[in-house]
């Protein structure tokens, strides 16, 4: 049993990882938040609630006192220079955190993706504190793009809410870069990110730096092949050209609507908009095309596979 302290809790997917770690009972859960706990639930008595300052190192430190492992969710959106992370790493360091994860659970590059751009600022600083000597022992958790979006508008798990992608399983289409069908993605389900993570908390071993986690890794062109077999049709395709993308533009007869609830309703077009092009661009250039670091150390862990999955959600549905 170790102590897990959690930044960043109110979050989607941490609240999935810690549902995980609560399930293994083998852990007290500590959660830092800028506010107080959830009211008129209570959190579970495996969990400690504590508000604290991100911009002051040493009310951090105090918070961290006792902890082996620190996961970060610290939303980057609304930081770009990183401060809250970079204050986070400072003071782990000084309360003497074992374990540290950064608030990453996507891409393993960012390139083309500037919402995401934040993430490359918290790597450069864990290299730069560990330049002499490891002080601070972290991996990067990458897992491609959550399974569990393919099946939007359909619920798949309990806390991550679906959100679209350019492969819209529900209307059978997709876009795809002209010339890139080969191009590679990486998707794992939500349930298998945080189990994956959990175990990571229980592994003796020394954690891998870059902690990929590679659930199912498809072409463009496989994953529209699976769709028709699970759909039963094939899916119409807006082919874009990367010289469009490139300039800014998105020349598709259809786009994304389904916003992050991180966006504010203001910024949600052209967010949407980003999202299409950076992920197709960035698909071109391999960053999704995740690494299996952590598929290496749990051999013997079995993964959702991508076909399955996506039947059991849309056999049977118009």
């Amino acid at each position: 049993m170790v102590n897990v302290t959690i930044a960043g809790g109110s979050g989607q997917v941490s609240q999935e990882i810690i549902d995980a770690l609560l399930d293994s009972k083998k852990h007290h859960i500590t959660i830092l938040s800028r506010k107080g706990p959830p009211t008129p639930t209570p959190p579970p008595l495996e969990i400690s609630w504590k508000t604290v300052d991100y911009s002051n190192k040493e009310d951090l430190a105090n918070a961290l006192h006792d902890t082996h492992t620190l996961l970060s969710f610290i939303q980057t959106l609304s930081d770009p220079d990183q401060i809250s992370q970079k204050k986070l790493i400072d003071a782990a360091i000084a309360a003497g955190v074992k374990r540290f994860a950064p608030s990453e659970y996507g891409s393993k590059g960012t390139v083309n993706m500037p919402w995401w751009y934040g993430k490359e600022r918290v790597r450069e600083y864990l290299e730069e504190v560990n330049k002499k000597e490891q002080v601070l022992e972290y991996t990067l958790f990458q897992p491609g793009l959550l399974l569990d979006y393919l099946a939007f508008p359909h619920k798949t798990s309990k806390h991550v809410d679906p959100l679209q992608t350019v492969f819209d399983f529900q209307n059978g289409r997709a876009i795809v870069v002209n010339g890139h069908e080969d191009a590679v993605m990486t998707f794992t389900a939500v349930k298998d990110l945080a189990t994956i993570v959990a175990k990571a908390v229980d592994y003796q071993g020394k954690w891998p730096t870059t902690g990929g986690i590679m659930g199912n890794k498809v072409t463009f062109s496989e994953l529209l092949e699976i769709g028709r077999r699970v759909r039963g049709r094939n899916f119409s395709v807006d082919y874009v050209d990367i010289e469009d993308l490139e300039a800014g533009n998105l020349n598709t007869s259809w786009g994304l609507e389904a916003v992050h609830h991180a966006v504010a309703n203001d910024q949600a077009s052209a967010m949407l908009k980003a999202v299409s092009i950076g992920i197709l661009m960035s698909s071109t250039k391999g960053a999704w095309d995740i690494s299996n670091e952590w598929n290496q150390i749990f051999p013997d862990y079995t993964f959702d596979g991508i076909e399955g999955f996506l039947a059991t959600v849309w056999t049977g549905k118009p």
